[in-house]
C-alpha cells in the first residue's frame, strides 16, 4: 500500500504560495485514486504553524513540521536535510511537492539519500490498475511521455498550473515537530536577500490571469515607413501596468538586438515564449505582432484562451492556432484598449 507525503515550504512571510496549494490538491486526488492511501503534510519554514492552520481542514492524517530560523530561507544543505527528515518521519513511499526552484534544487539529492527516485516538471498523475503513472513533456514541450517507477520513495514534483489550488476555510492544525540535524557545514551558505526590479518594471508575473506576448512587428517599420519603438514601449508598459499582465516575447523579438535593430529595452530572453523559451500556463493569452508559427505557438499549448492581433489575415494564428484573430494594427488596437482601461480607473 502506498503512503503519500505532500512536501511544502512556506514563503518568506510564512504563507503557502499557489504552487504549494496546487501540490496539495494533486496529493489528495492521487490518494483518492489509489483508494487506500493516506496523506501526510510536511512543512518546511521558519515557523510553519500559520501555514498548517490555513490547510488544517484538508483531510491530512498528520501535519509534520521542520521549523527553525535556519529553514526560513532557501539553501540547499538545510532544505535537503529538512526534506529528508520529513520523508523519513512520515515513512511515505510517494512524495508530492510543488515545482518551485527551492524544491527542484533538492529533489534529486534527497531521492539519492533515501535510495529512491525523483521526477520534476510532472504535468499529470494517473492511476491505472492500482499503479501510478506520471505524465511529463520533453523536447521543449513537443513530446509527452508516460512513466512509472518501482523505486520508493518516489519524489513527484508537479508543475504549477496543472491542477486547481486547494481551497478551504482555515482551522487549527496540530503540527508534530520533526528534528533536523544541521552541521556547521550546512549553515555555511548565507542567504543575503532577493534582488528584484521595482514593481512598475516587473514584467514576468507567473500568477497573472493574462499573458501578453509581443512579437518583432512592434520594432519594424509601420505604415508610414518609420519605426516607432518608443511608442511601442509606452503602449505595452501602460497596458502591463493597468492590467498587471505578464509579458512574453517571441524568439525573433528577443534576438533582434543582435541584428543591430532598435529593441524594447525591457524585453529579455527571460520573457521568451516558445520552442526554445518558456511554456506558461496563464488562463488567457494575447499575442500582438506575432506571426503564430509553430516554434512560437508551441509555448502556448497550456494557455486556455488564445487571442492574437496581426495585420496579416493569413498568419499562423489564422490557421487554427488562436481562438480569435483580430486583423488589425496592434498600435491602434492597444492605444484604444489603454484608453478604455483608463476610463475604468
Amino acid at each position: 500500500m502506498e503512503s503519500i507525503l505532500c512536501l511544502l515550504h512556506t514563503e518568506s512571510n510564512g504563507a503557502l504560495a499557489r504552487p504549494a496549494l496546487e501540490a496539495l490538491t494533486a496529493a489528495k486526488t492521487l490518494a483518492a485514486d489509489l483508494g487506500d492511501a493516506m496523506v501526510d503534510v510536511g512543512l518546511i519554514g521558519a515557523d510553519v504553524q500559520a501555514a498548517a492552520d490555513v490547510i488544517a481542514p484538508c483531510g491530512a492524517r498528520r501535519f509534520l513540521g521542520a521549523a527553525g530560523p535556519e529553514l526560513g530561507e532557501p539553501r540547499y544543505a538545510t532544505d535537503a536535510a529538512a526534506a529528508e527528515a520529513l520523508i523519513r518521519a512520515s515513512g511515505a513511499t510517494l512524495v508530492v511537492a510543488p515545482q518551485t526552484s527551492r524544491v527542484a534544487r533538492v529533489a534529486g539529492g534527497v531521492a539519492r539519500r533515501l535510495g529512491g527516485s525523483a521526477d520534476t516538471h510532472i504535468t499529470g498523475l494517473q492511476v491505472e490498475k492500482g499503479a501510478l503513472k506520471i505524465a511529463r513533456w520533453y523536447y521543449r514541450q513537443r513530446m509527452e511521455a508516460t512513466l512509472s517507477r518501482l523505486k520508493r520513495p518516489w519524489i513527484l514534483v508537479v508543475d504549477s498550473g496543472c491542477v486547481k489550488p486547494w481551497e478551504g476555510a482555515p482551522g487549527k492544525a496540530r503540527v508534530e515537530p520533526v528534528s533536523v540535524e544541521l552541521t556547521e557545514a550546512a549553515r555555511r551558505s548565507r542567504f543575503l536577500g532577493v534582488q528584484e526590479p521595482p514593481a512598475d518594471e516587473q514584467t514576468i508575473r507567473p500568477e497573472a490571469e493574462l499573458l501578453f506576448v509581443a512579437g518583432a512587428g512592434w520594432t519594424k517599420k509601420q505604415a508610414d515607413g518609420h519605426t516607432h519603438v518608443p511608442d511601442a514601449e509606452k503602449l505595452i508598459l501602460e497596458f502591463l501596468k493597468r492590467t498587471q499582465a505578464s509579458l512574453g516575447g517571441s524568439k525573433s523579438l528577443v534576438d533582434i538586438s543582435g541584428e543591430g535593430q532598435a529593441v524594447l529595452h525591457f524585453m529579455t530572453h527571460l520573457n521568451q515564449i516558445g520552442q526554445t523559451g518558456a511554456t506558461p500556463r496563464h488562463p488567457k493569452g494575447l499575442a500582438t505582432c506575432c506571426h503564430g508559427e509553430e516554434p512560437h505557438t508551441v509555448g502556448w499549448r497550456f494557455v486556455n484562451e488564445r487571442r492574437a492581433v496581426n495585420r496579416d489575415p493569413s498568419c499562423g494564428w489564422a490557421r487554427g492556432k488562436a481562438d480569435v484573430l483580430y486583423v488589425a494594427d496592434a498600435f491602434e488596437v492597444m492605444e484604444k484598449v489603454n484608453a478604455l482601461l483608463a476610463k475604468q480607473d
